[in-house]
């Protein structure tokens, strides 16, 4: 299974750098590469991480039901998961947080990756709202094209899924016997009698990871740090902005952000290639943006995101955790 949704990532990828770059011509994009005001990229990189600085403290603020850890020593978990999404396919970098966190700070891995999940949930949220913020701007686009036409549905579609979940989440978190009743009927009649009681021990420990969304005050702070990392991280889209000669609003840059970050969730090769780049480029071309000037500053936008968490996910695995690459594969097994 796992082989066989790589490869599907792997094409869906392809598919869509074919539509992205097809009709270019790539000695422009390079010299519009090259010729970019590189300075720019100093302050994007520091916002960058201001704001994984922000997702470290909502983990933390996630985990405290759990154990009491503090944002300083979540912060290197934190970036350690994102180089482990941007080099390995199927998201591995959320298991290796989680993985890394059970080592350092024996948290059941379990419920560590229900609080992550929930993380994802708000991100998605906030992803959402970025778009329904801006569709009266969005419907001036679809004309421009079919790719960003279908976006409105879309969205729909993924506030249905999103806001589902949560609920379903929420219920869980509020009603954790009833919920706890609830799966062990299902794996009483799902799961074999040889497993049930070590996946009814994960699902107890998973429900209790959604303890954070017992208080309404603790689903309103996760809300609104999550609304302030991606503010912050649309804050790195403006200023790589201007290493080029165009211009959009902020909110242009609110819709890419939203836009593209739903798109990553689309199965892809490792490093969201593909689904980061061609829904990137076609929203920018929408707000006509030379398709040269939005290839360039799509890839180079691309670059800043994925190589500098990686670079630093790398050397604090290698160098703080003392792990080989080859041990995360190994993860499954040995968090056993």
């Amino acid at each position: 299974m796992k082989r066989w949704i790589f490869w599907l990532g792997v094409i869906i990828s392809l598919v869509l750098l074919y539509f992205a770059f097809r009709n270019q011509n790539f000695e422009d994009v390079w010299e519009i590469i090259k010729t970019a005001d590189y300075i720019w990229l100093i302050p994007g990189v520091a916002v960058y991480f201001l704001a994984v600085w922000v997702r470290a403290w909502r983990w933390h603020y996630l985990l405290r039901p759990l154990k009491v850890i503090p944002t300083r020593r979540v912060f290197p978990v934190v970036i350690i998961g994102y180089m482990g999404n941007n080099i390995y396919p199927y998201r591995v970098g959320e298991v290796l947080r989680a993985f890394i966190l059970r080592k350092r700070e024996d948290v059941p891995m379990s419920a560590s990756l229900a609080t992550i999940i929930v993380e994802r949930i708000f991100d998605g949220v906030v992803m959402l709202g970025f778009i329904f913020l801006n569709l009266s701007e969005l419907s001036k686009l679809t004309t421009s094209s079919g790719f960003i036409g279908n976006i409105r549905s879309l969205s729909l579609w993924g506030v249905g899924i999103f806001l589902g979940v949560l609920v379903v989440f929420l219920l869980a978190a509020l009603f954790p016997q009833l919920a706890q009743s609830a799966v062990t009927w299902a794996i009483g009649r799902v799961v074999p009698a040889r497993l049930r009681g070590k996946v009814q021990d994960i699902a107890d420990r998973f429900i209790g990871g959604l303890e954070s969304l017992r208080s309404p005050r603790d689903v309103a702070m996760i809300l609104l740090t999550s609304v302030v990392i991606w503010l912050l991280e649309t804050g790195k889209y403006w200023f790589v902005m201007h290493a080029f000669v165009f211009r959009v609003t902020f909110f242009a840059l609110m819709l890419m952000n939203g836009i593209v970050n739903l798109a990553t969730t689309i199965p892809s090769a490792p490093g969201y290639v593909g689904t980061f780049d061609a829904p990137g480029i076609a929203l920018l071309t929408a707000y006509n943006v030379p398709v040269e000037v939005a290839t360039a500053y799509t890839l180079l936008l691309h670059a800043a995101l994925w190589l500098p968490p990686t670079l630093v996910g790398a050397y604090l695995l290698i160098m703080r955790e003392g792990m080989a690459w080859g041990k995360i594969s190994k993860m499954e097994d040995e968090s056993k």
